[in-house]
């Protein structure tokens, strides 16, 4: 564009003097103009009667070139014809272009007018900062703030608020603060840009601080002003201050404003305040989609999925934010096949998917545990143009490493060209999970030695690695270092690691010594992990201990309930069993059900313990007869030991046989092929039972099963397990 506009010389011009009527002809055909054709011929005859000095036909000229040529060239070319323009076309032509699709060209004008020697006053300068605003080009922004300095039009008000506007869209909020400082006059337009830049830049605080200033000052806040505030106090989740600015602006009588509304309903759904939030919602009408957005959004936060669809199901209208806000709701919410289903559903709605989008797909996937879903979801994540997104890669090796695929988590590990410490932590995790401490540890000083540094989150896959391997000298060692050498504050994240380290390995004293002299205050996950650990090794005592001091913190802990409850039933207390279960129920804390899910041809089959309504309910129990009946064959007999209620051995053992993983092992036998490994996902940790079973099947049977439990993976073969029967 420099070089069309530079290789564009004036022509020469006829010395004729301008005659009314023929002024008066092509004013009247410029201004009539319909086409870029038309206005070419205008031009045509402008130049053959000689009237193409006079201003006023120029600047027409050019406008009309504006308004009917998209590529702006013509326009443009016309202006480069014109020598030394006066400021005032100069300045309108700035004008039209910064506020044209393509801005970036009002530099290039610029560039011109400078290398020219043409000049710029001062009305001409705040479109130049628009349109580097527009274009976020803050060198060439700041460059034109020396230029208008050094001709003294940097005190100008309108040149000080467009300075404002430029810095503050291109990020440099204290250069913007620095002009704000010294304007002399500060209007509700220029208080409006400082607040909206404090906002875009994450600095909540000083937004209403500066509100605050804005509040001692004589200017009245505008509806625009109070909505980036309630934005801010959202997104910084400040409620009180927000529920000030409702009283504020209920006693300016301003409430009543659509915007505004809007914004109160955004703000309070942003802190969870969801009641307030709906009061506000019902009575809008129209809804827009973003405040329906917001809605949806603050009830999927706060795990309400079943609220968030009802609004969701209600607009008429859904932006691509609306979708994601809901995929986001159930995929967090641990309902992973609706969130699938709904991307479904966008897509065919014709919504193309974000990267935010994918982001809560590919977690979806992940704790759906489908394998073949999730090889679908990482095509599209190529098709469509994800593929290089270091954040929708990391997260695919999540999902490759929860589905059960170790190697399709390498793959995506070995082939990204950049990867960053949480593509580390993710692949040494994806190892953890897998109960593969050997390669989990050789990552991690691999990625050591590559001057990655580790942070808190690194730490804890390293740690959990340990823990699930028995690794006791080593997560020593390096729960040492990550003090010592990296200087980072162990959680309670750690903690809970270093516990439950220590307590498998049947070292629950120096564990509870851990948790009596950590400098944090056991909480939820560290007393959980003590009382794990206690389980695991029937150490009853210790174990109703620290079930007790974690249910003084969270009285509707199910587990804590179920230990105790356990406890008593392996001590035969049979009433101290019925008082917890007669708390439980009082209390509406019931045990998680066990269940379990098993992928064939693209469809997820769910099951139950006792589970008769999948339609062929019948022929899996006939095979689980038949699996129960060879398995016995070499030494099989169900171990009831961890069934705790008050029945007789064959009731026992009944219920010990239809757990859900057992089922879903026995669908897989009937319907997949011989050779191709069993899949299967549990909501809770798989029993003793169900461990010694799955080992004695994938002998008899010859089948490789893998079996992703809540805390880690099984992968038997062979009639072993790759936790070497440590978990």
């Amino acid at each position: 564009m420099a070089q069309l506009i530079s290789s564009l010389p004036p022509q020469p011009k006829p010395a004729t003097i301008p005659h009314n009527h023929r002024y008066n002809h092509l004013l009247s055909s410029l201004s009539s103009a319909t086409s870029l054709s038309h206005v070419k011929q205008a031009h045509a005859q402008l130049l053959r009667s000689g009237l193409d000095r006079s201003s006023p036909l120029l600047l027409k000229l050019v406008l009309s070139s504006f308004s009917l040529s998209p590529s702006l060239d013509y326009a443009l070319s016309v202006f480069a014809q014109i020598p030394d323009p006066q400021t005032r076309i100069s300045n309108r032509v700035l004008r039209e272009l910064s506020r044209s699709s393509k801005p970036e060209k009002t530099l290039l004008v610029y560039k011109k007018l400078r290398r020219d020697g043409s000049g710029i006053d001062r009305f001409g300068f705040p479109a130049l900062l628009k349109a580097s605003s527009r274009v976020e080009a803050l060198i060439e922004g700041m460059e034109i703030h020396g230029f208008s300095a050094k001709l003294g039009f940097d005190s100008d008000p309108f040149v000080q608020t467009a300075l404002l506007g430029m810095y503050a869209t291109c990020g440099r909020i204290w250069d913007a603060r620095k002009v704000f400082d010294k304007m002399s006059h500060r209007d509700v337009v220029t208080w409006s840009i400082m607040i909206d830049g404090y906002c875009q830049s994450e600095l909540f605080e000083d937004v209403l601080v500066l509100f605050e200033e804005m509040k001692s000052s004589n200017v009245e806040p505008d509806e625009m002003i109070f909505s980036t505030i309630l934005s801010a106090c959202g997104r910084a989740g400040n409620l009180s201050y927000g529920k000030a600015i409702h009283e504020f602006i209920t006693e300016k009588n301003m409430v009543t404003d659509p915007y505004l509304q809007s914004a109160l309903v955004t703000m309070y759904a942003s802190c969870g305040s969801m009641e307030l939030a709906q009061n506000l919602y019902n009575r809008l009408s129209p809804k827009n989609v973003v405040v329906s957005t917001a809605m949806v959004t603050g009830y999927s936060k706060l795990g309400k999925v079943e609220a968030a669809r009802l609004i969701f199901d209600q607009m008429a209208e859904k932006d691509l934010v609306c979708w994601s806000a809901m995929i986001a709701g159930y995929a967090e919410s641990e309902q992973p096949r609706e969130a699938l289903e709904l991307f479904n559903e966008m897509q065919d709605w014709g919504i193309k998917p974000d990267q935010v989008a994918m982001l809560s797909v590919v977690s979806a996937c992940a704790h759906l545990g489908a394998l073949d879903r999730a090889k679908w979801i990482h095509n599209y994540v190529d098709d469509h143009g994800f593929g290089e997104a270091l954040p929708i890669n990391n997260a695919l090796i999540d999902m490759y490493a929860k589905c059960g695929s170790l190697a399709e988590a390498q793959e995506v590990f070995s082939r990204m060209r950049r990867k960053n410490v949480i593509t580390w932590t993710s692949i040494i995790n994806a190892f953890a999970m897998h109960g593969d401490a050997g390669n989990a540890l050789k990552l991690f000083y691999q990625m050591k030695s590559g001057n990655i540094v580790p942070n808190g989150v690194t730490f804890i896959g390293v740690l959990y690695a340990c823990s699930h391997a028995g690794l006791v000298d080593e997560g020593r060692k390096i729960f040492a270092s990550m003090v010592n050498e990296y200087g980072i504050t162990p959680k309670h994240e750690h903690y809970g690691c270093m516990v439950d380290l220590l307590g498998r390995a049947n070292l629950l004293g120096e564990a509870l010594e851990l948790v009596e002299q950590m400098p944090l205050a056991p909480n939820v996950i560290i007393w959980g992990s003590l009382m794990a650990a206690c389980r695991v090794h029937n150490e009853f005592e210790l174990g109703k201990f620290a079930a007790k001091r974690l249910l003084e913190l969270d009285p509707d802990h199910d587990g804590a309930h179920v230990l105790l409850s356990n406890i008593y039933a392996k001590e035969r207390r049979w009433e101290d069993v019925g008082k917890v279960r007669r708390l439980m129920k009082h209390r509406g804390v019931y045990k998680e059900r066990g269940c379990s899910r098993i992928e064939l041809n693209n469809e997820i089959h769910e099951f139950l313990m006792a589970d008769r309504n999948h339609k062929q309910a019948e022929e899996i129990y006939a095979k689980l007869d038949e699996v129960v009946g060879e398995l016995k064959l070499i030494g099989y007999a169900p171990n009831t030991c961890d069934v705790l209620v008050d029945l007789d051995e064959d009731e026992k053992m009944e219920m010990v046989l239809w757990h859900s993983e057992k089922l879903a092992l026995c669908y897989g036998l009937l319907r997949e092929e011989k050779g191709m490994s069993i899949r299967i996902v549990k909501n809770l940790r798989i029993c003793e039972d169900c461990h010694a079973f799955m080992k004695l099947v994938s002998k008899v049977y010859q089948r490789n099963i893998v079996v992703r439990d809540r805390t880690r993976f099984h992968h038997y073969k062979d009639g072993l397990c790759s936790c070497k029967d440590y978990w």
